[in-house]
């Protein structure tokens, strides 16, 4: 039988960035999922604090060299791999020279969160679809974790549901207590748009406040995890009053196979 695909794509993974609960979610659940038996991916952005010598990035030629327009404007996608020996497990990333070469994750020195953030999530939101469809490798379940993720499931459910590698796939979003301040730009929702995706479609990304960036990515995506025991309460409140599968908090001691116990059911109903 054919191994299910997990493909996994995450804000932050540790030991690329320092330990926290998103990180290190996004390093040990793709092991724990590969050890059981499933074909895995995993997706980060490459941030310029990342130290390539040291990590041994290097960059995957075949699957560079495209341009991606963001607001009109061209941004070249460069594809870059490592590999964590102890997981036997190969990680992406998705760099760019105009977005990921500053040398911090979401904020400046200052505590300043950057201006192009919303560019930021576009462009890895695309940058990792793009780079699977060059894969060729069809996804069963797209987990994604921290909100510069969000916007997966809007492109997967709409812009590139008539693709065959992703017309049967199931997006997960696990949401974090991983708030940003700043409201994105204003015309976030203008910069979201390609064909597939409607006006009615960009409704919260008409106000872009993290709230309703997360909003949006709860009615796209098929199922939802809670992965902070605190969660905004606005958020919350909707994710309550959501008719979506869901997964509350598990401890970190046992999540690994309590997730994969929802993909097997979630991967049964694609199945039936």
């Amino acid at each position: 039988m054919e191994s299910k695909k997990i493909l996994f794509i995450s804000q932050e993974i540790t030991p690329y960035l320092g330990e926290n609960k998103l990180s290190k979610i996004g390093r040990y659940l793709p092991q724990g999922i590969q050890e059981r038996g499933k074909e895995i991916r995993t997706f980060m952005p490459r941030y310029g604090c990342i130290n390539e010598r040291r990590n041994q990035l290097h960059e995957v030629i075949r699957l560079s060299g495209m341009n991606l327009i963001i607001d009109d404007t061209d941004h070249p996608l460069i594809i870059k791999v490592a590999s964590i020996q102890s997981a036997r497990m190969q990680v992406y990333f998705i760099d760019n020279d105009d977005y990921f070469q500053r040398k911090h994750i979401v904020t400046d020195a200052a505590g300043k969160e950057f201006e192009d953030n919303d560019e930021r999530a576009l462009f890895f939101a695309r940058g990792v679809i793009e780079t699977v469809k060059k894969l060729r490798w069809a996804p069963d379940i797209v987990h994604c974790h921290g909100w510069m993720t969000s916007l997966i499931p809007i492109y997967i459910k709409k812009a590139f549901k008539d693709n065959p590698l992703f017309t049967d796939t199931k997006v997960i979003f696990t949401i974090y207590d991983d708030e940003f301040e700043e409201m994105l730009s204003l015309d976030f929702a203008k910069k979201i748009k390609i064909d597939g995706i409607t006006n009615k479609d960009l409704t919260h990304y008409q106000n872009p406040t993290y709230a309703n960036i997360i909003k949006a990515a709860i009615d796209f995506s098929d199922a939802i995890f809670e992965g902070s025991q605190s969660l905004n309460p606005e958020i919350k409140d909707y994710l309550d009053n959501s008719s979506k599968p869901k997964l509350g908090y598990v401890p970190p001691e046992n999540f690994i196979q309590i997730y994969n116990d929802f993909y097997d059911e979630m991967l049964k109903s694609i199945s039936e």
